[in-house]
């Protein structure tokens, strides 16, 4: 199991202090305090440095700590902050840039999760060696370019991580079940100088049962299902029960060979060991049964100014 932060090189975000509930972050130009349930441990900076340096806060609404309801409030503004403004991702890796824009939500999200640059470069880099191998299979009787590889960004929000494949050179399908954050994400291809990213407003389990219905598949899966959600007409979904039907289903659509999964998780109740279980035991590897499929899994965290390490999430990736 391995722990990954986002690059020192991304200069558009920083976590400077985190504590007692909460986190002091920098997007851009403006900083802003927002609820943080993992961050258990005390202040570094005091209450005061928290208020001089922050541009807004988030305020938790009634229904904070309810399930399905736990990032409702409102923003207080402690300084002039634009309701929206663009960050911008310059990887790695020559050629994963694009931007993003933020906005002050009625929720505590701004438009992006910072920890999940470490899955942008993993996608990234991923996409770039399929393009690659399919450029090297070619033979010289071909004719035409080589086939992209095809790449799902499921439960997609608003789009980073259909960027990052887009920008290696993958035809891109983006789906999430609401409406304006696929709108969203759309806006930033186009801030980004892209084109060409099918969007796709449905119920992740709905679509990805019909792919396998008909035979499709992909080179690249990417997941970040959330703990509860719904889709457009009304389709349920609860993270314990849906998962490992979900994972069967991916394991259908995606390609045997030249290929790559990405499952991220939020759920606090979720460890990388039981993550890499569920993956494992959906694709039938059991215990290193299927020699040319490697899996890895870990954490996403950030660091803040004084080390204090903050977990956030976990993933686990599997690569053909």
């Amino acid at each position: 199991m391995s722990i990954e932060y986002p690059g020192k090189f991304w200069k558009d975000y920083e976590l400077v202090d985190s504590g007692d509930g909460e986190k002091l972050e920098r997007f851009g130009e403006y900083y802003m305090i927002r609820p943080e349930p993992k961050a258990l441990w005390g202040k570094t900076l005091t209450a005061s440095q928290w208020e001089k340096a922050a541009h807004t806060r988030f305020r938790p609404g009634a229904g904070f700590g309810k399930a399905g309801k736990e990032d409702s409030g409102t923003w207080e503004r402690l300084r002039r902050t634009d309701d929206q403004w663009y960050i911008r991702y310059n990887g790695a890796q020559d050629g994963l840039d694009f931007t993003l824009r933020l906005g002050l939500t009625s929720f505590k999200h701004v438009g992006v999760f910072p920890e999940q640059a470490s899955n942008w470069e993993y996608i990234y880099r991923e996409t770039s060696r399929i393009v690659a191998a399919a450029r090297s299979a070619k033979t010289d009787g071909n004719i035409g370019e080589s086939p992209k590889p095809k790449v799902l960004n499921l439960f997609a929000y608003t789009g980073a991580a259909s960027l990052a494949a887009k920008a290696a050179g993958a035809d891109v399908t983006h789906l999430d079940s609401v409406r304006q954050v696929v709108t969203w994400a759309r806006g930033n291809m186009e801030r980004s100088r892209m084109d060409g990213i099918r969007w796709i407003v449905e119920d992740a389990m709905k679509f990805a049962r019909r792919e396998a219905r008909r035979g499709n598949v992909y080179q690249g899966i990417i997941l970040d299902p959330p703990a509860y959600g719904h889709g457009p007409d009304g389709e349920k979904w609860k993270l314990d029960e849906c998962l490992f039907d979900m994972m069967k289903c991916v394991r259908e659509i995606l390609a045997p060979k030249d290929s790559f999964m990405v499952l991220n998780l939020y759920s606090n109740g979720f460890s990388p060991l039981l993550g890499e279980t569920v993956v494992r035991e959906a694709f039938g590897l059991g215990h290193g049964a299927d020699s040319a499929a490697m899996l890895e899994s870990g954490e996403l965290a950030l660091r803040d100014r004084t080390g204090k390490t903050l977990p956030l999430s976990i993933f686990v990736r599997l690569k053909r």
